[in-house]
């Protein structure tokens, strides 16, 4: 016991960010998990994990101010768009915090797999990814047309008569703004994952705040879009 804690010890005092032969030594030896020897190494004595999030994530947190103030900026001015259909007033801002949540759980849960080793050079027979793309869309989509048909709902209770042919384009409108835009959150999540990991960062502290970056921005800019081709 006292040679673990000595060794322990040890590791706590390496530097950050650099893999050191001593976690598999200890690992192999004292048969303790290297996740686990990973945390002990990465936030022990010599590191700072609050300023190391900081530091890690303040270039991309303002960034994601950026993108998130012109989205807002848009949505100002094409506001006359969104105004004519009272029910997508009602959907917008629900649309804009489900897909911020979708972005948290694609970008947290595909960091997690490449934490885990469980993703290989070719992701496209990646299992676990494929459960959690199809999983994504599944519920997003569900979500979506009960949503859609909530918003058409209320709309109607507050005077607004939405005639069939308008409610079933903005359920239309609905579903592709789901697919384009989960799909984005997925390929953002992928690339950017792979990219940071590699450079050995936590790819969690830079893929959050885009992905909900990008679900704000690009949902108000997909819709606008559809907004004018169906109507």
């Amino acid at each position: 016991m006292r040679n673990i804690k000595k060794h322990l010890d040890v590791l706590k005092n390496l530097k950050r960010e650099k893999y050191h032969p001593l976690i598999h030594k200890i690992h192999k030896k004292h048969k303790i998990s290297k996740k686990t020897l990973f945390y002990v190494k990465e936030y022990g004595q010599k590191s700072n994990a609050f300023k190391t999030i900081i530091k890690e994530s303040v270039k991309i947190l303002f960034f994601a101010s950026i993108v998130s103030s012109l989205g807002g900026f848009a949505i100002e001015n094409v506001k006359n768009y969104f105004i004519l259909l009272m029910p997508l007033v009602i959907l917008l801002p629900a649309l804009n915090d489900m897909f911020g949540d979708y972005g948290t759980i694609i970008s947290s849960r595909f960091s997690t797999m490449l934490h885990e080793g469980k993703i290989k050079n070719n992701l496209f027979i990646n299992r676990e990814l494929k459960e959690l793309i199809k999983q994504i869309f599944i519920i997003a989509l569900i979500m979506g047309v009960f949503s859609a048909i909530a918003a058409l709902t209320i709309s109607n209770f507050v005077g607004y008569n939405a005639s069939m042919n308008i409610a079933i384009k903005i359920i239309l409108m609905i579903l592709i703004d789901i697919v384009l835009l989960v799909g984005i959150l997925f390929l953002v999540s992928i690339i950017g994952g792979l990219y940071f990991y590699k450079k050995g960062e936590d790819p969690n502290n830079f893929l959050i705040p885009i992905t909900t970056s990008i679900a704000d921005f690009g949902n108000m800019f997909i819709l606008l879009i559809l907004l004018i081709l169906f109507f």
